[in-house]
């Protein structure tokens, strides 16, 4: 009570600063090293990272990206995310992505927990809660972009699902049996919340992003090869401008420009795990002529030009 007589109310924020810390906590423990450190409960991943990072190149899966420590940006296509500690990204569909850790320290590092989901999940769940879930016309929109990634807030509900799920961890013998409830707990405080009935357009099958999801996976898996907008249309049975509108709105790129990063998100892979060469990784990827290669992947990652 303040000395005037009136409560001093904490905002949502604080009450949740002692899991976090706790968790925090665990994380640290848990990943003592840098990177993205595989787990052994499914889809679970836990990252870590002492020092910022300028530009890290990735192809986003379908998941939920929980940032527990530090701060980090996003780059999809033309618009810039932000999200701070007790925020997490949602991720509807495969998305090529430019992150930058923008704060973190040997003392205090960047902690980060990613579940990877499986669209189907989402689905099943979407039909067990029938009109329970949020609809999509009663839906929140995210602030910083309207397309197949969105930011929102952690609550004390999805903080403690996500602790559960961590700590867990440390209990294998618990785990086997309270691991897919804390996973399926999780999905579901996702879907009830601000960004749920985002998540539910991409599971409802008759949607606009849900043929646009079905794009995305063919760009994915081919994305080495010559494909035609009209062809990508006809497999998602749209036209080819509603199509290219519904693509971009999603992912703040157009088909081709797409197929483009995954390009070179997948060469520089080849290039830093496998030790290709540029002009090797180029062709492996689907260029016709490494010259080409090196100009777009030097605009795309910053990078001066690779070496051929």
């Amino acid at each position: 009570m303040r000395t005037d007589g009136s409560v001093n109310q904490q905002s949502p924020t604080s009450l949740l600063e002692p899991t976090r810390k706790k968790l925090a906590g665990t994380l640290q423990r848990l990943a003592p090293e840098q990177g993205l450190i595989e787990t052994y409960l499914d889809g679970l991943a836990l990252i870590r990272c002492n020092e910022p990072v300028a530009c890290a190149s990735s192809v986003y899966a379908p998941s939920l990206n929980f940032i527990i420590q530090g701060s980090k940006t996003l780059e999809l296509g033309d618009r810039e995310i932000s999200y701070m500690p007790l925020s997490y990204v949602a991720t509807s569909v495969h998305l090529p992505i430019l992150g930058r850790v923008e704060r973190a320290s040997e003392d205090t590092p960047f902690l980060g927990v990613k579940l990877t989901i499986d669209p189907k999940e989402v689905a099943d769940l979407v039909l067990e809660l029938g009109d329970k879930a949020p609809g999509v016309e009663a839906g929140y929109d995210c602030p910083e972009v309207s397309c197949g990634l969105c930011v929102t807030q952690m609550d004390q509900g999805m903080l403690d699902a996500l602790s559960r799920l961590v700590h867990l961890l440390e209990t294998p013998v618990d785990a086997q049996i309270l691991a897919p409830l804390a996973r399926r707990e999780i999905i579901y405080r996702a879907l009830m919340g601000e960004i749920g009935a985002r998540m539910r357009k991409f599971a409802m099958a008759d949607s606009q992003a849900n043929r646009v999801s079905r794009v995305i996976e063919v760009l994915k898996d081919r994305y080495s090869e010559p494909l035609r907008i009209s062809d990508l249309a006809e497999q998602a049975n749209m036209s080819e401008s509603s199509l290219y509108h519904s693509f971009k709105q999603i992912t703040r790129m157009s088909p081709l420009q797409f197929q483009k990063k995954l390009r070179l998100h997948e060469a520089r892979r080849l290039m830093l795990t496998e030790g290709l060469e540029a002009a090797s990784a180029s062709y492996r990827v689907g260029y016709e002529s490494p010259s080409h290669f090196s100009r777009e992947y030097s605009r795309m990652f910053g990078l001066p030009h690779v070496r051929m």
